[in-house]
């Protein structure tokens, strides 16, 4: 009988279930557990050493419920902890394991969606000051011109419930305006947080409707599948038993409370301690 192995999809609270709500959709037949660090969110204004250090406390308790394959379904913790996991840890954990992220997926195919070469990203202020995004799509588009936008405010607005109330209007006309300001080519934007495709009708209320509006869940998905298809011995290792698994590090029924609007679907969690579980 084979070790239950399932696919670990981490992020700081809810934003993430956006992205695993799509890997579900795309490979149905795995096993799946998701951790929202929603005790210690947000994570995107805390400093890159504090959240390497959230985020691999994360990912060692996924390797204690027997992951192979961690998928960090954030992309402060992308931005500011996948690199130093990947190169550091791993190798002194287990060289055999896997921990992916969402920024070199987008990346990817960012450059697909554009014809005038100018793109915008909105995300946190930790993945816009990592400068992750313009960093790795200068490798993969190196023509495409990149302008940034933080937009500390709106994942505060998602996690309370504000997304869709005239209070989060302010907001997003802010930092939208601030983005289009830069430059009147700009005919792509990407929306760099997980959270944000909740904000996604009033985002695209506000833009031309020649602008795309790009968000990760779709994209993140068709890369782990390839990603799989291109490692048959990972693919190997992952149970299949179409099982999903909710846990927060914070109230259970809060978090089942929210975690539905982004999920889609009811989402039925537990309390997880990440210390002194082995």
């Amino acid at each position: 009988m084979q070790a239950k192995s399932p696919i670990g999809v981490f992020d700081s609270g809810y934003g993430g279930l956006t992205v695993l709500k799509e890997i579900v959709h795309t490979l149905p037949q795995y096993d799946y557990i998701y951790l929202g660090d929603n005790a210690r969110a947000p994570y995107g204004p805390r400093s890159f050493e504090t959240v390497y250090h959230y985020t691999l406390e994360c990912v060692q308790w996924f390797f204690r419920q027997g992951c192979e394959l961690v998928v960090l379904a954030c992309n402060t913790a992308s931005a500011k902890a996948l690199r130093t996991i990947q190169q550091k840890d791993l190798a002194k954990i287990d060289p055999d394991k896997r921990v992916l992220g969402v920024i070199r997926p987008t990346t990817e195919i960012i450059g697909q969606y554009s014809r005038t070469g100018e793109v915008g990203i909105l995300g946190t202020s930790g993945t816009v000051i990592s400068e992750s995004y313009p960093i790795e799509i200068a490798k993969f588009f190196p023509q495409i011109k990149v302008y940034q936008e933080a937009c500390p405010m709106w994942v505060p607005l998602v996690e309370n419930n504000e997304y869709d109330k005239p209070g989060a209007d302010y907001f997003i006309s802010q930092h939208l305006d601030a983005l289009m300001a830069r430059s009147e080519k700009i005919d792509t934007v990407l929306l760099a947080c997980t959270h944000y495709p909740l904000l996604i009708g009033k985002i695209r209320q506000r833009l031309p409707q020649q602008i795309s509006i790009v968000s990760q869940g779709e994209i993140v998905a068709a890369s782990l599948a390839g990603y799989l298809q291109r490692h048959p011995q990972m693919k190997a290792k992952l149970s299949r038993n179409q099982t999903l698994k909710f846990c927060t590090t914070d109230d259970a029924s809060d978090f089942d409370a929210h975690a539905s609007i982004f999920f889609g679907a009811a989402v039925q969690s537990q309390h997880i301690e990440l210390e002194d579980q082995g």
